[in-house]
């Protein structure tokens, strides 16, 4: 049983290792061609425009509105604890 588990350990180890070679081999140099490729130019894109801001509360505007009240939780559940 013992060494049975030694070499179904190893498996894992053998994957990490090349993984890690595959990982840092150096890139395949790409052709490269000289026909012009299209679509685009060198500039940069002009800035998306800004969002709205949220509404603007003064004597203006309507006031926030309030808070929802508070309920307290009742049930036969809750009265046990007190």
């Amino acid at each position: 049983m013992f060494i049975w588990m030694m070499f179904v350990i190893k498996i894992p180890l053998v994957a990490l290792l090349y993984l890690v070679w595959w990982a840092s081999r150096s890139p395949e140099p790409e052709e490269v061609s000289e026909e012009p490729r299209g679509g685009g130019n060198d500039r940069h894109r002009p800035p998306r425009p800004r969002h709205p801001g949220p509404p603007r509360r003064g004597p203006h505007a309507e006031p926030p509105p309030l808070a929802p009240t508070r309920v307290r939780a009742s049930g036969r559940r809750y009265s046990e604890r007190t």
